[in-house]
């Protein structure tokens, strides 16, 4: 594992070095965009007998890579907790109705209406796809990732109250569609559909727990740091925290990534204030900026060589574009619109549903869920599709992002 590590460790150094150097882009779409056009560059010499073993030595990596494993439960705490340390609670707090709507019900929403939308489309293209499987991909592909969107709202400099939306949903969104999809799962692999009693028993026992959970760690954790002032251990307690709280709540059968959000909030905005000297808010913002940004780095590397492993057909190229439409128009429908007619209500721009729906990034949760489906056609078809609205999403939306951002503030 370690030496798997190290070879994915210098990838990512050396892709972002390249990127830095010589392209310019963020890095995040930087370091996928150079994996990925590497990865098809080696199946092309590979298909002209150049590659020298080259194909088949990162396809080996890639398998050794549990993929959905190293992100669901290696990755996704520390860059959630990341993420939430720098939300500034009482301007969140403005726009708590709207996140929480969006969040919650725009993610149910949207899991109907790209489930039906696909259900009816694939036999178009010539594809069947079983309608759980349809229902599977809407959990999956509508929560946005806060991994892709937080970046990109770095570079694209949004108005403030607008950030603070859009990074309050995709915090929390994937929380809730990690918990549809696992309930949805569950229906699959038992064969047995939960009572409608059951299913929000579910639904509340992870993500309200999950809540409750991180508020604990969070205050817990709070006020381990107020009882000491050295920055060393200050640090360490945070680092332990969200690697036992994590592993905790998922042991309890909570949400983890809501817990870590939650108590990321604490942390960085409570503890920030009352807890933390100078010298410690300054080396524990430095230190988790850092874990952001390298395994972020890396987390991209890893879904821009994906592409070896995923098998597409013609009919599962054209049913992709047919899915980055369908989950666009979702997008549009259960945020895009709620947003338009509520933008004056919470004082956003005339624009900012066009900058939400346009930023409605996924990234490497959907792809990691996709991979936790069973083996079998239908795995593969969801994971061809899945994969393709990612990269379209981070590729197209991601650096466009900032032109659109633009455009919607100019039209306050």
């Amino acid at each position: 594992m370690f030496d798997i590590a190290a070879i994915c460790l210098v990838i990512t150094a050396l892709l972002a070095y390249v990127n830095h150097r010589f392209v310019g882009m963020p890095t995040t779409i930087g370091v996928m965009a150079a994996a990925l056009l590497f990865s098809l560059m080696l199946v092309g010499l590979d298909a002209l007998g150049l590659a020298y073993g080259l194909r088949q030595y990162e396809e080996s990596l890639l398998r050794s890579i549990d993929f959905s494993d190293v992100l669901m439960q290696g990755m996704l705490s520390y860059l959630l907790f990341a993420g939430a340390l720098h939300v500034d609670l009482s301007e969140l707090k403005a726009y708590r109705w709207l996140v929480g709507g969006l969040a919650v019900c725009g993610t149910l929403l949207a899991t109907v209406v790209v489930a039906y939308g696909m259900w009816f489309a694939l036999p178009l293209v010539g594809l069947h796809l079983p309608f759980m499987y349809c229902l599977l991909f809407g959990a999956l592909i509508a929560p946005t990732d806060p991994i892709a969107v937080m970046d990109m709202l770095k570079s694209a400099k949004a108005p403030k109250e607008l950030e603070m939306v859009i990074a309050g949903e995709s915090l929390f969104n994937d929380g809730v569609g990690v918990v549809i999809f696992s309930l949805l799962l569950g229906m699959l692999t038992s064969g047995v559909a939960p009572t409608l009693e059951q299913g929000v028993d579910r639904l509340l026992h992870e993500a309200g727990g999950g809540l409750l959970f991180g508020l604990l760690l969070g205050y817990l954790t709070f006020r381990l740091l107020k009882s000491v002032d050295n920055y060393q251990v200050e640090v360490l307690l945070t680092l332990a925290a969200v690697t036992g709280g994590y592993a905790l709540a998922s042991t309890l059968h909570l949400s983890g990534p809501l817990a870590m959000v939650v108590a990321g909030l604490i942390i960085g905005n409570h503890g920030r204030a009352l807890a933390m000297s100078d010298t410690t808010r300054r080396n524990l913002d430095l230190f988790w900026q850092l874990i952001d940004e390298i395994l972020n780095a890396m987390l991209f590397v890893l879904i821009g060589m994906e592409v070896l492993l995923v098998a597409f057909s013609v009919n599962e190229l054209v049913a992709a574009s047919v899915a980055v439409v369908v989950t666009l128009v979702a997008r549009v429908l259960t945020v895009g619109m709620p947003v338009k007619a509520l933008h004056k209500a919470f004082n956003l721009p005339k624009g900012s549903w066009k900058v939400l729906t346009w930023g409605g990034l996924r990234g490497g949760i959907s792809v990691a869920l996709a991979l936790s489906l069973p083996a079998g056609p239908e795995r593969d078809t969801v994971v061809a599709l899945t994969y393709v609205v990612v990269v379209f999403s981070i590729l197209v939306q991601g650096l466009s992002m900032g032109q659109v951002t633009r455009r919607a503030v100019a039209s306050r």
